[in-house]
């Protein structure tokens, strides 16, 4: 009986420790294989924000190249605003890129500056009012992290007009102790297509990587440390509890039995 005993226990503690490391940290998220291969930077990486879908914008327009804004400061008053309110008319950009101005109907704005759209703007308004001047704002331009640590992902408003990614991480309160600074996974773009590039902020010469200007949307995911000895222990624990009363009852019944 104690071979029955010693053989049911070790192939019951075999099989919690295979189920326990086929599901070891099961939190983690956004995996690649070893042979992952992941986007390069452009040679010349944006060093502006730019507008994209989905991107809420104040628009405010003034004639004769914002001369009541001037006065205003003053305390005069003079020239014309065109918006509807003082901090300007909100718009979307939609699905297509396209956001719909004043005037100028549905026109395209996607993958602009903020500067460059209020170039465009100013130059196609010029048809209708005397040198106008165009004020843009994206007010709703944020990126989530996922820092390292289980259950402190967080939603990040890109408070400045070029946010990079330390100022994005110091806002979410940098990287935990359980984060690999050496395996920092940006992801960018359309979810069904993204770009995932790897960052390694484990070294001086990575700060040059992380000086990047974020963009709408963007997903900064640390990968967390595997901790093997806690995870195992978690995970094993409801079996083995369930071994240690299976055995328990052998026993008793054992000694009664005789058997």
């Amino acid at each position: 009986m104690n071979k029955l005993y010693k053989a049911f226990i070790a192939i019951g503690l075999s099989s919690i420790i295979l189920s326990g490391c086929k599901s070891l940290n099961p939190s983690v998220m956004l995996k690649t294989g070893k042979d992952y291969k992941y986007d390069a930077f452009p040679p010349t990486p944006s060093i502006e924000y730019k507008i994209s879908i989905n991107d809420e914008l104040s628009f405010s327009i003034f004639s004769n190249d914002g001369f009541k804004v001037v006065d205003a400061l003053a305390g005069v008053t003079g020239g014309t605003m065109l918006s509807g309110r003082n901090r300007g008319m909100t718009t979307d950009i939609e699905f297509d890129g396209t956001a719909k101005l004043p005037l100028l109907g549905r026109i395209t704005l996607n993958g602009m500056s903020v500067r460059e759209a209020e170039l465009f703007l100013e130059e196609k308004y010029s048809a209708f009012y005397n040198k106008p001047f165009v004020l843009l704002e994206v007010t709703n331009r944020r990126v989530i992290i996922f820092p390292g640590s289980e259950g402190t992902a967080k939603v990040v408003s890109l408070q400045n007009e070029n946010t990079t990614l330390f100022e994005a991480l110091a806002q979410a309160g940098g990287i935990s102790q359980s984060g690999k600074a050496y395996k920092v996974k940006l992801i960018r773009g359309d979810l069904k297509t993204p770009q995932v590039h790897l960052i390694d902020l484990s070294t001086i010469d990575g700060m040059k990587q992380a000086n990047l200007i974020l963009q709408a949307n963007d997903i900064i995911y640390i990968e967390p440390r595997l901790r093997v000895t806690r995870d195992i222990m978690v995970e094993t624990l409801p079996y083995l509890s369930f071994i240690t009363t299976i055995v328990l009852f052998m026993q008793f019944v054992y000694s009664k039995t005789g058997k």
